[in-house]
């Protein structure tokens, strides 16, 4: 993938207390680059339970672009095609929710647990124009995932 169709890409995933810290920030880690710095913020929830959010803004062409090719893992691309109308914004951010089992144990699913939420590159920044670009990498990445699998996305 040579361009880079989004401005940044923010990753985030809450750590209840019922959860293990390093193992939430390793299952967000499944996404970024190396030595990818994660922001810890402790808050306090309703009932006054702690909560651990962990998130990460990947803004630099290359790291996006990591974030990107382990999204190419992904075996969904066909729901997330059919329903990219829906995941893209007024504001032309796309939304994905990713599966935080699974990216703890090094797989790519949808699911919840870890949101994906990335600004589209549009210009004119309209919807239409973001919905556009963002098919038009999810369709490159799907077809990377279909060549490196062998099956169909």
């Amino acid at each position: 993938m040579s361009s880079v169709p989004f401005h940044y890409v923010d990753l985030r995933a809450f750590c209840y207390a019922t959860e293990d810290e390093k193992r939430v920030a390793d299952a967000l880690g499944t996404f970024l680059p190396d030595e990818f710095e994660v922001d810890r913020v402790v808050n306090t929830g309703h009932h006054g339970d702690r909560i651990v959010v962990f998130s990460a803004r990947v803004e630099r062409a290359d790291d996006v672009r990591h974030v990107l090719s382990r999204l190419s893992a992904l075996a969904e691309w066909d729901r997330v095609l059919a329903e990219l109308d829906e995941r893209v914004d007024d504001n032309n951010s796309l939304f994905l929710r990713l599966d935080k089992q699974a990216a703890f144990k090094g797989d790519v699913e949808l699911g919840p647990g870890i949101t994906f939420r990335a600004k589209v590159e549009a210009y004119p920044a309209k919807r239409e124009k973001a919905v556009e670009n963002a098919r038009e990498t999810f369709e490159e990445l799907a077809e990377e995932a279909s060549d490196a699998g062998g099956e169909a996305a």
